[in-house]
């Protein structure tokens, strides 16, 4: 019910973040601290999550077979399990680390839980762009960690994995399109084109790549940084234009898929590198 894929892919970015807020200096206990608090509240929201789509999931081949689907767990044990999740992963950013740490915690949390995964999910093709903003705080979370202040350093973190979720979420919904037709979610495969969806991948590729390249251009990051940026956003740019000549789309958004994880790996652990190299 956590999600541990999820969990695992916030906590690559959160290190991203915390690593170019320490510029060479890590505190490792508060890396420590960061990681464990915050894999405590996505857990917890990824449970709320799972409460509030209970109905759906048992329409989605992927998760037809999840704990509370089956009714091996009631929805009360559930909700409190994520109650005492979010308790202590709250209270333990609280404890170690700053103000900014908790604020934005909080806020990934409350735009998951309640505007994403309650209000938006199954109203609007928005809700991706909202739920974007959930994962885009992630590496905010460890750059405030570290530095405990806001500066261009965190808004290009925010606009990298806004601008990365898109393309990477858009990829999931062509290949993992019968399960949102069957569970009636309205992503923007289903309720546009297919080619309308794939130029919208490519736009915000396009910007992700200028956004990857920023904290660069504005001393954030070395030259090693640079060149893998620029390097594998082009291949992902690449990537995505070869949906435009193929007839098999779910192969091709697989392939975008895989790579934007890779991708946004690469980045996160080449932010640790000394900015002198």
């Amino acid at each position: 019910m956590t999600k541990p894929g999820i969990i695992f892919g916030n906590l690559v970015t959160l290190s991203g973040g915390f690593f170019l807020g320490s510029e060479g200096h890590i505190n490792y206990f508060m890396w420590l601290i960061a990681m464990v608090g915050m894999a405590l509240v996505i857990g917890a929201g990824c449970v709320f999550n799972n409460v509030i789509d209970k109905d759906i999931d048992g329409m989605m081949e992927r998760t037809k077979e999840r704990a509370l689907v089956l009714g091996l767990i009631s929805d009360k044990t559930a909700l409190l399990y994520a109650i005492t999740l979010a308790l202590l992963g709250f209270a333990l950013l609280y404890a170690f680390t700053n103000a900014l740490t908790l604020l934005f915690a909080a806020l990934g949390f409350f735009v998951y839980v309640v505007v994403y995964s309650l209000v938006l999910k199954r109203r609007s093709t928005y809700s991706t762009i909202i739920g974007s903003i959930a994962g885009a705080v992630a590496p905010v979370i460890g750059y405030v960690a570290a530095t405990n202040r806001l500066d261009l350093g965190a808004l290009f973190l925010f606009l990298m994995l806004l601008l990365w979720q898109m393309p990477h979420f858009y990829a999931i919904s062509i290949y993992r399109m019968s399960d949102f037709k069957a569970a009636a979610i309205p992503v923007l495969p289903l309720k546009r084109t297919m080619f309308y969806t794939k130029v919208s991948m490519l736009v915000y590729m396009l910007l992700f790549a200028v956004a990857a390249v920023a904290p660069s251009l504005f001393g954030y990051t070395g030259h090693i940084y640079f060149v893998i940026a620029i390097l594998a956003s082009c291949y992902w740019l690449y990537l995505g234009l070869q949906g435009f000549k193929t007839a098999q789309d779910a192969p091709w958004a697989k392939k975008v898929f895989g790579f934007s994880i890779i991708l946004i790996t690469l980045l996160c652990v080449s932010m640790a590198l000394p900015v002198s190299i």
